[in-house]
């Protein structure tokens, strides 16, 4: 049995090469499955092999970059690492990523626009071959792009339209998810709904507030200003859930009737169930809610919050992929800039018929 090296230094090829007792050219050839080792005796590579595993032997993907001048690296940049939107898109981008070669670089921009630039500025330097990026309302501060189409990277946005601007964007169909869920609310009797809006940054909330004032005009529903609120420019995860707190008490304290409450995201969802639960008021008997997204918290929490699901897994696979197929060249990738999802409607416990009005 060959002894394990004890120190601190990485094994080398010249450190297999002389335990096992053969050149550095034909350990080389062998660990490399270089086409001339088909030419080597099995006992020699079986001998190579065994030595580099036991000595803990990796090749070094540093040197192989640079000799072959690719970094087989993806960036991926995303505006709050801690929401959990952000949190599943990464799992389908890892996902994506596996079975490939390529390492996703992650980095975190914290809902600033500096560090975003700065991170990005990194990235680039250290020669990418891709980005994904996770888009919110810092792309409405900063113009990151001008920087990446001089360096001619194959990029995707995932949950913002830059089509526009030539970008592979992956996003949900915003319009029909609004339009589901206000659907949802007034096939259930709600006539009277209040709806805490999303922050008027975000493309996405613009959309959905689209598709339920289409449902309303459709139906002749009368959508009553004083039941509308906006949350303001969101700075972390957790704003939304405060926002959602925050602005439902309001509501309640007007003394106005409303029997359902859409919300712009789960976490404002689950911030106006908090906010009704404090007055007293019983989900889904008092009032029924409706959220935006399936995080995990939505199946978690007392009573499921029923929500408009965003594929984000696929939205996460879908945007890798892209990336890749942009990477291996213009046969592999797409003609198509927009990629629209479908959202789906999940029906649990915090809505209901109607039968009762809420009242202050």
């Amino acid at each position: 049995m060959v002894a394990r090296r004890t120190n601190s230094t990485h094994v080398t090829l010249a450190d297999v090469a002389r335990t096992s007792g053969f050149s550095a050219s034909t350990v080389s050839i062998v660990l490399n499955e270089a086409p001339l080792s088909r030419y080597v005796a099995a006992a020699t590579k079986e001998l190579i092999r065994r030595t580099a595993a036991e000595l803990g032997y990796h090749p070094d993907a540093m040197a192989r970059s640079l000799s072959r001048r690719r970094s087989q690296t993806i960036g991926v940049l995303v505006y709050d690492i801690s929401d959990p939107f952000c949190m599943a898109l990464l799992r389908g981008i890892e996902r994506a990523l596996y079975e490939t070669p390529f390492l996703p670089i992650i980095m975190d921009a914290d809902n600033r626009p500096d560090q975003f630039e700065r991170y990005l500025d990194m990235l680039i330097g250290r020669r990418v071959e891709g980005l994904v990026l996770v888009a919110n309302w810092i792309f409405a501060e900063i113009d990151p792009l001008s920087k990446i189409d001089k360096n001619h990277i194959p990029i995707t946005v995932v949950g913002g339209d830059l089509t526009g601007r030539g970008i592979q964007s992956v996003v949900v169909d915003n319009e029909a998810g609004g339009y589901a869920a206000i659907e949802h609310l007034y096939r259930m009797g709600h006539r009277k709904i209040a709806f805490v809006r999303g922050p008027e940054e975000l493309v996405d909330s613009s959309r959905r507030w689209v598709g339920i004032e289409r449902f309303a005009a459709e139906v002749k529903l009368r959508l009553d200003p004083r039941l509308i609120v906006q949350l303001p420019g969101l700075k972390d995860a957790i704003s939304s859930f405060d926002g959602g707190m925050k602005f439902t008490a309001e509501l309640v304290e007007t003394g106005r009737e409303f029997t359902a409450l859409l919300a712009s995201d789960d976490l404002t969802a689950l911030g106006a169930i908090r906010a009704l639960a404090m007055a007293g008021r019983r989900v889904p008997e008092d009032c029924s809610v409706i959220g935006f997204d399936d995080i995990p918290h939505a199946a978690l929490n007392t009573p499921g919050l029923t929500t408009i699901r965003q594929p984000m897994l696929d939205m996460g696979s879908l945007a890798a992929k892209l990336v890749l197929d942009a990477i291996a060249g213009p046969a592999e990738s797409e003609a198509k800039l927009l990629h629209l999802l479908a959202p789906e409607l999940l029906v649990r416990d915090s809505t209901r018929k109607k039968t009762t009005g809420l009242r202050k």
